[in-house]
């Protein structure tokens, strides 16, 4: 890919990692009636989220930075098993979720685009 610096590259393949791990996750995890609607809507958040951030003039970069961040402090909250987040998890790993995900998006942020 010319001209296209490797840590956006980086990244993407941690992004597109995130997003398969944690649909393996829910595959794996998840019973019963909520299992196609979280399936579904696990799904179709890249491309949502891609629109949104695009809609309000960020661009796709920004947003695979936090969705990558999101996906993977959501393997790491809840060690691997995402359904933990609402079958056992309560308010408190919620917060721990919220808060992994806005540090680790900071971070990478500032190493991506250092402003």
């Amino acid at each position: 890919m010319n001209g296209l610096p490797v840590t956006v590259l980086v990244v993407w393949v941690l992004c597109a990692a995130g997003w398969g791990a944690v649909l393996l996750a829910l595959r794996r995890g998840m019973r019963g009636p909520s299992r196609g609607p979280a399936l579904f809507a696990h799904t179709v958040t890249p491309a949502g989220t891609v629109l949104l951030f695009s809609l309000i003039g960020l661009g796709s970069l920004y947003a695979s930075i936090a969705l990558a961040a999101e996906w993977w402090a959501l393997l790491a909250v809840t060690r691997f098993r995402p359904e933990r987040l609402l079958s056992t998890g309560g308010l408190g790993r919620l917060a721990a979720w919220a808060a992994v995900t806005a540090a680790a998006t900071c971070a990478v942020t500032q190493l991506v685009l250092p402003m």
